[in-house]
């Protein structure tokens, strides 16, 4: 076995992964934060990278590319081994050391919490083939720059709560944006639709994308065909960007090769984040338990309570009942 074993491995690098990994190393354990993508940050740094965030305490709202720095510089501060590009294929117990076996190496460690979100994510993507290299310059299922948007004329397609207020926010900066949806009534918060129809957003209700080209007199742009909904009006759009927010999928059925206790596609954990498995935690959107409520302030404070119940298994005659302020001073 690798000499290297840590005292916690936290499987998922989103906003709860983060903290409780912040939170571990302040409590001097040693510390691996696994990630399957090629940055930290999770669904809000990949997501919704430019929209805001208003349920942190103490932030009356914050972006999620924010949200994801001021993590990071936490990290910073108390630093802990980070696997990027790194998915757990399976986890085994062997000696009371769980060995994570991963598309790298294999990590040992002593606890895990299991910090997944809602598994591994994708975007939703428009079903017919197109150019595929359209997704390089003018297709995009993220906003991950909205300074890419400045001046162009954008296109958004969707209906529910991201599609509507990043056709607002993109109208602020765009020359001209348009909204998509298949229907006429949007399922998007009722604040956000009465502010759509303030807003200079152009509304194509209700359209369904069938087409999408280059421009054959400027390949700079993309033609949009649109179909109305059981009829026969087709219309052509032109544009620079297609952003299509149709929402996303994921996957956690890794989870049942994991053997850890489901209710239904979530992970059941006790009131200290434990799951059926000898110290296996589980923290953030992932978890169900009476109660729950899937925020980002409560995955924030479920990280220091799996935290403590490790450390308390780990180590019982270590004084896990001391201020964080306390903490950081020595």
């Amino acid at each position: 076995m690798n000499d290297k074993i840590y005292d916690i491995s936290i499987i998922g690098g989103g906003p709860a992964g983060m903290f409780a990994a912040y939170f571990a190393r302040l409590r001097n354990l040693k510390v691996a934060l696994i990630e399957s993508l090629p940055k930290l940050g999770g669904q809000p740094e990949t997501l919704y990278a430019q929209k805001h965030i208003y349920d942190v305490a103490a932030l009356p709202k914050i972006s999620g590319t924010d949200l994801t720095k001021q993590l990071n510089e936490q990290l910073d501060i108390m630093n802990c081994d980070q696997y990027l590009n790194t998915s757990v294929s399976s986890i085994d117990r062997k000696d009371d050391i769980w060995e994570l076996t991963t598309n790298n190496e294999t990590i040992y460690t002593k606890a895990i919490i299991i910090a997944i979100g809602n598994g591994a994510f994708k975007p939703r993507k428009l079903t017919f083939d197109y150019d595929p290299t359209i997704e390089e310059n003018n297709l995009d299922y993220f906003v991950n720059s909205i300074e890419s948007f400045k001046n162009k004329d954008v296109i958004v397609a969707g209906g529910g709560d991201s599609a509507v207020d990043w056709s607002i926010d993109l109208s602020n900066i765009a020359k001209r944006t348009f909204l998509v949806h298949r229907r006429n009534k949007y399922r998007a918060m009722e604040s956000s639709v009465a502010k759509l129809e303030q807003s200079s957003v152009e509304q194509l209700n209700p359209y369904i994308i069938k087409g999408l080209n280059y421009n054959p007199d400027n390949h700079d742009k993309i033609d949009v065909t649109l179909k109305m909904i059981k009829s026969d009006d087709i219309k052509v759009v032109t544009a620079d960007k297609l952003l299509v927010n149709y929402g996303f999928v994921s996957d956690s059925k890794i989870l049942h090769d994991w053997n850890v206790e489901l209710n239904g596609p979530f992970i059941k954990v006790s009131q200290e984040m434990e799951t059926n498995l000898p110290n296996v935690f589980a923290i953030g959107d992932i978890v169900t338990y009476p109660g729950k409520l899937q925020l980002i302030a409560t995955a924030f404070a479920e990280g220091p309570i799996a935290v403590t119940k490790a450390l308390r298994n780990l180590y019982p005659e270590k004084n896990y009942f001391e201020h964080s302020t306390s903490i950081f001073e020595k």
